[in-house]
């Protein structure tokens, strides 16, 4: 019993932060250091690979209709082919960087005091974004032009860092080159699509899938759970973003960050 409800633990927070701008990586990262999954280190991590999966899945069920590029009669919809075409060479960048730095990345970035510090500088950058003076060029998606999109995906590579953030990076970036809030945000989540797919693929097909029966059952588990979260934090988070600002992100990640270095010196979880 207590293995399943670490696991729903895990799975909810992954739901709630995989597409908030406050890093799902760096929270299960700092869960990990306080609840083990299992003490199977390869499990634990292919685990919170494969719960990223249903949170994206999310993701298309929850914008079916603002992603898929066919009318109800087969006919194309050019303007979502275009869309598709910016998201698919925005997200090169990611894969080509991804595949270079991944082993070095998770070598020594991979621990609690590295995502607090990540968490610290990108809550200082979310706090700066929003009470800069910025001109907004971009009211939605489909207005983000090729070469902007393209910009966003390097710096959706600085998410390579855990505790950056995917989500953070990819809103920031647009916000940063003229999106307003509305349009950073579904962009960073059609992002995540390619995106995560890729990177959870090739995380798999690194370890493996090699489980017992009852560890399929805690990875059946948490994909559900995953889902279920991410969908209504999705739906919540756009209706959020209408009239609010994400200063309350960036405070929560400086917070956040100075609670896990104090944990790290006081010596209550490894730095």
């Amino acid at each position: 019993m207590v293995l399943y409800l670490k696991a729903i633990l895990l799975a909810v927070v992954e739901g709630v932060t995989e597409f908030l701008p406050i890093s799902s990586t760096g929270h299960l990262i700092i869960v990990d250091a306080f609840v083990r999954l299992t003490e199977d280190e390869a499990f634990n991590k292919a685990f919170m690979v494969v719960i990223q999966l249903p949170a994206i899945l999310a993701v298309v069920a929850y914008f079916w209709k603002d992603l898929w590029p066919f009318t109800r009669s087969g006919a194309p919809r050019r303007d979502l082919f275009a869309l598709w075409t910016k998201i698919i060479v925005a997200v090169v960048p990611a894969l080509v960087l991804g595949k270079l730095l991944d082993d070095f990345l998770e070598a020594h970035l991979f621990a609690p005091v590295p995502v607090a510090i990540a968490l610290i500088v990108g809550g200082v950058v979310l706090i700066a974004l929003e009470r800069i003076e910025r001109t907004v060029k971009y009211e939605s998606v489909a207005a983000i032009p090729m070469r902007t999109a393209v910009l966003i995906g390097f710096i959706q590579c600085l998410a390579m860092i855990p505790g950056t953030s995917r989500s953070a990076a990819s809103i920031i970036g647009a916000m940063a080159l003229g999106a307003n809030r509305r349009a950073a945000a579904e962009f960073s989540f059609f992002l995540a699509i390619p995106t995560m797919f890729a990177a959870t693929g090739y995380k798999l097909m690194q370890g493996g899938l090699d489980f017992t029966g009852e560890r399929w059952a805690l990875i059946g588990l948490g994909s559900a759970i995953s889902f279920a979260v991410a969908y209504a934090v999705i739906a919540v988070f756009m209706g959020y973003i209408r009239a609010r600002s994400f200063e309350p992100f960036g405070y929560y990640r400086i917070t956040l960050g100075a609670l896990v270095l104090a944990a790290a010196w006081m010596g209550w979880i490894a730095a």
